[in-house]
């Protein structure tokens, strides 16, 4: 299996791997609400509340990167350039977990930008 096949694999996870933070602070606060998950997640607070936007966010991260690597593999471009933005991408989007839940908000927009960065210059490169 390819580096970016198995990048995209880790990229679809990424989502749910967010949701461990989230889970265990709507735990925190009396329990998790399975009937109602949802509206616990929008009373969160702290923690939580990044909790939950990063858990978001990486669903809306994964949308661009799949198209990147829906072109990438469309066009049959291939390299380490492509290989390293993938990995790249997927470390930016880790860091930019850990960065949203400690309430670093200026490192985690920097990371935000590299992690959008990666899939538009692997569609880029696929031109």
């Amino acid at each position: 299996m390819s580096t970016v096949v198995i990048c995209a694999l880790i990229a679809c996870l990424i989502p749910y791997l967010a949701k461990a933070p989230l889970a265990w602070a709507q735990n925190a606060e009396g329990g998790y609400d399975n009937r109602h998950p949802r509206a616990q997640q929008q009373a969160l607070t702290g923690f939580g509340a990044r909790a939950l936007a990063a858990h978001q966010n990486s669903f809306e991260s994964l949308i661009v990167f799949a198209v990147a690597i829906a072109v990438v593999l469309g066009t049959n471009t291939q390299g380490n350039l492509i290989e390293a933005l993938a990995i790249s991408y997927l470390v930016s989007r880790a860091l930019y977990c850990v960065c949203y839940w400690y309430n670093w908000h200026v490192v985690r927009s920097l990371i935000w930008a590299v992690s959008l960065a990666c899939p538009v210059a692997m569609i880029a490169l696929s031109i």
